[in-house]
């Protein structure tokens, strides 16, 4: 395995396990049909993307799925992608499988893990098609940017994971993290801006506008999309 990126990761969480009650039918998806959903992660070894999927076909990773909304309708819009998802918020996870089963979807894999130690551990180099990040927890109050996973040595470890042309695709509702993604972007040898310099993108057509996006512009709330190709 390559542990030159592995051993840059600090060891900071940026996520918080939420807890709550979960519907009859969030624990039906997480023990029933976790089987044909989840993917338990072993210890130092890679996944075999061409055997936890149907098809053999692109893979695309998002991180912090959160309730699952727009993972879902972009597994069902894309089937020529595959998609792994990454959220250890048990309900979101829960519910995301109940909906994927009722579509019968084939192209979706999720871990209720870490998504760092996934990256580090589980997942082989050049192998992802794109990573997306959507409307991360910005960690707002100064005293925990650290805890931003948009961090140098956070994307230096995506960028050894994504397949040479491939895409990363950022969303936030906060100004201040997007101004901090662009910061630790645009400068990375391996990332470049798919307008000019410094420019946000427009939503892409191919990402689905959530209740909580929503609901953040009918509060006037503003919502900025980075698009970024990886070059290696």
């Amino acid at each position: 395995m390559n542990n030159d990126n592995n051993k840059k990761i600090r060891k900071i969480q940026s996520f918080v396990k939420r807890s709550g009650r979960l519907t009859e039918g969030q624990k039906y998806g997480l023990n029933e049909l976790w089987p044909d959903f989840g993917i338990e992660p072993q210890t130092e070894q890679f996944i075999n993307f061409d055997v936890v999927f149907k098809k053999s076909q692109p893979v695309i990773l998002e991180i912090g799925f959160g309730n699952g909304d727009s993972l879902l309708e972009m597994a069902i819009n894309e089937p020529h992608h595959n998609f792994l998802g990454i959220e250890v918020y048990e309900a979101g996870v829960g519910r995301l499988i109940n909906e994927a089963y009722k579509h019968q979807l084939t192209n979706l894999k999720i871990m209720k893990e870490d998504a760092v130690e996934v990256l580090k551990n589980n997942i082989s180099n050049d192998s992802l098609s794109g990573f997306q990040l959507y409307f991360a927890d910005p960690w707002h109050k100064k005293k925990h940017h650290k805890r931003r996973i948009v961090q140098t040595e956070f994307m230096d470890l995506i960028s050894s994971k994504l397949i040479n042309g491939s895409f990363v695709h950022m969303a936030t509702d906060w100004e201040d993290y997007a101004q901090h993604m662009m910061t630790v972007l645009e400068p990375h040898p391996h990332f470049k801006n798919t307008l000019s310099a410094h420019t946000y993108s427009l939503r892409p057509e191919r990402r689905p506008i959530t209740k909580f996006e929503r609901r953040g512009e009918r509060l006037g709330h503003g919502v900025w999309d980075l698009l970024f190709n990886c070059e290696k």
